[in-house]
């Protein structure tokens, strides 16, 4: 008998879903045990690495697929209504401050900063201040997500890119672009108007000086809330080749600005976010030359993005570490302080537990101490984030010596983006992940629009075997999973399936 192609119903992810092997060596298909080749062919005919994801997709227990399938629609959910989401609560948190008078004295903390000191006109800190952080998260992912839909998206569009990937990426540049044209230049007029311009030393003076000014709180938190809010973008966007290495970046960078703050040492945080802003805001450029296909123009601005990387993140960085190592001793004396700036009390001792480490969260007025540990403790994290840039550095490195050898300035760090078709073509969707994948994560910042295309193999009806049937007292199999029966008699089955002519 001539060989027939598998109907294009049976997909091929869905019929390697359905093919379990038992331990006869017999495979069930919704309930009837036979064994058919293209069960095999579909396997054979995958990579390596997907047949083994659609494997372990396979023998997952039924109820931990079931929590990934609602983990990753919630996930979606959030993903497809951030605007939504966003909007609703600022909406929900001004009505409840306008209709609701007694309320206001706790929603008036998300709008304004907290601890004024009307004396010296300046403003201490504490665990109020979390109100604005988690007011100014809730706003940049709307702001993000409005942004890029309305805005970059369609000029995207307007500037000719037509590959669904290529204004993702141009979008999600261009926020970042905007972001930091923003509080880049805010954090150097910041730091040009400080007494620690140009002087390291001047960074640890007169600590722990527990006030600030308002606009530099009001810096140094909403950055704190943006990079709390990168922590979430980075899952949702398309994972790059370094998605834990970023991951890990903006978990360190979290912690120091977190630490640094309640240890009253906002002077150095300021100085490291100008030091790595100015870096974020090159690079983002250079990506949407790259898209825009101005090549000779992204090539020029890669190389001063990487000048401008080695000087900032290398050189000026490594100079406010040994900073920390060489000039705290000299600037700063260990010890315990207690009480606000007019009634500093210290240094005292420090005691000897671990208590007296979390008081600086806990009691703004409280025990806040300095001793050799806590500075090494801080150095460490700060090498630590050395070590990312380092391999940043290096992966720079190689895109550069792509330029070298006339091939063009391009993210390494990206996936590959010339795989896609333009036009009217299909946009392909496999980027090396398993299909399955897209189900239970969202690290797509879209839902794919395009269904897959069926996966097919020619196979011989001859090879489909099916083994005698013990019982004999019904005359159809009838499926207790997907409620699809299964014909018992060959023929009548293989007509079914289409691979049966019939008589000619």
């Amino acid at each position: 008998m001539a060989e027939e192609r598998l109907p294009k119903s049976s997909r091929g992810r869905h019929l390697l879903h359905d093919c379990n092997q038992t331990g006869n060596g017999h495979i069930i298909i919704n309930g009837s045990a036979i064994k058919p080749d293209y069960c095999v062919q579909r396997k054979n005919s995958l990579a390596p690495e997907q047949a083994q994801k659609d494997v372990n997709w396979n023998t997952r227990p039924k109820g931990r697929r079931k929590s990934e399938s609602i983990l990753a629609s919630l996930c979606q959910l959030i993903v497809e209504h951030q605007i939504g989401l966003a909007l609703n609560l600022l909406t929900l948190l001004a009505m409840t401050h306008a209709c609701f008078p007694r309320a206001r004295h706790h929603t008036r903390k998300f709008y304004r900063l907290s601890y004024y000191n009307k004396a010296s006109e300046r403003y201490a800190l504490g665990w109020d201040d979390s109100f604005l952080v988690i007011y100014w998260i809730i706003v940049f992912t709307g702001l993000r997500a409005g942004v890029m839909d309305h805005i970059l998206t369609p000029l995207a569009q307007m500037l000719g890119l037509e590959k669904r990937k290529e204004k993702t990426r141009f979008a999600e540049q261009g926020w970042v672009l905007t972001y930091y044209i923003v509080f880049w230049p805010l954090g150097m007029y910041l730091v040009y108007r400080s007494n620690y311009w140009l002087d390291t030393r001047q960074l640890w003076t007169d600590w722990p000086d527990r006030e600030m000014g308002g606009l530099i709180k009001w810096y140094y938190l909403a950055q704190f809330a943006f990079y709390i809010q990168q922590m979430l973008v980075v899952n949702i966007e398309e994972r790059r080749k370094d998605h834990w290495q970023m991951f890990i970046h903006h978990i360190i960078t979290c912690t120091l600005m977190f630490a640094s703050y309640g240890y009253h040492q906002t002077r150095v945080g300021i100085t490291i976010l100008c030091l790595m802003d100015v870096v974020d805001l090159l690079l983002p450029f250079a990506k949407i030359l790259k898209y825009m296909h101005f090549q000779r123009a992204c090539d020029v601005a890669f190389g001063a993005f990487m000048l401008v990387w080695f000087l900032a993140r290398h050189v000026s960085y490594l100079t406010v570490c040994y900073s920390v190592y060489a000039e705290i001793p000299q600037e700063i004396t260990y010890g315990c302080y207690r009480g606000s700036n007019a009634r500093l009390e210290g240094p005292l001792d420090v005691p000897n537990d671990f208590d007296h480490l979390t008081l600086p969260f806990r009691d703004p007025q409280g025990l806040v101490c300095w001793n050799n540990n806590i500075k090494w403790a801080f150095l460490s994290t700060l090498l630590v984030l050395q070590v990312i840039l380092l391999v940043w550095g290096v992966m720079i490195v190689r895109v550069a010596l792509k330029v070298i050898r006339g091939r063009g300035a391009e993210d390494s760090r990206s996936d590959d983006e010339d795989g896609e078709s333009s036009g009217d073509e299909e946009e392909s969707v496999d980027d090396g992940d398993d299909p399955l994948e897209d189900i239970r994560t969202c690290v797509e910042p879209r839902p794919i629009e395009e269904p897959l295309p069926p996966l097919e193999e020619e196979v011989g009806v001859e090879s489909i075997h099916f083994p005698p049937q013990k019982s004999t007292s019904t005359s159809r199999i009838y499926s207790t999973a997907s409620g699809v029966h299964l014909p018992s008699d060959r023929k009548e089955l293989l007509g079914r399936i289409g691979c049966d002519k019939g008589a000619s």
